[in-house]
């Protein structure tokens, strides 16, 4: 047996109907779309809704979305408990230990346990961040 030697079931494919082959083909002439009509000519778009008002004309347009904005990448302290004690923690460490994929600027979330006593320097610091890395015994910096 040979993967080379699988085919489908008999009746199973079908061959491809080839419209507008002349009329000996069957499907000549107007090729299966009747006569006249929008539906026999070859473009219509299909968001047309046959002139009325189309639906993103009658929906309201509503708030703002700012283009220029930079999201924060968050990095919860209960994933700095890999590093060892007293480590100075950069963006570059976290990078590097794969805390943080993208670029960007990074902000320290406290969620979880701190068991050790890190040097974190990040571009911003939730409140309970905060207060966590320093009962920890540790110091933040804010770059």
């Amino acid at each position: 047996m040979d993967l080379s030697l699988l085919t489908p079931p008999s009746g199973a494919t079908h061959k491809k109907k080839r419209v507008g082959r002349g009329p000996s083909s069957g499907h000549g002439k107007t090729s299966t779309r009747g006569h006249k009509g929008q539906k026999a000519r070859s473009k219509i778009a299909l968001w047309f809704e046959g002139g009325q008002m189309p639906l993103t004309r009658r929906v309201p347009k509503r708030g703002f979305v700012n283009i220029s904005r930079q999201k924060n990448q968050i990095v919860n302290i209960e994933n700095l408990n890999i590093f060892q004690e007293k480590d100075i923690i950069t963006p570059e460490v976290l990078r590097k230990a794969g805390l943080v994929k993208k670029k960007g600027k990074i902000k320290i979330l406290g969620k979880g346990k701190l068991n050790l006593a890190l040097e974190v320097k990040a571009h911003r610091f939730s409140q309970e961040a905060e207060r966590k890395i320093k009962k920890a015994g540790g110091k933040i910096e804010v770059i």
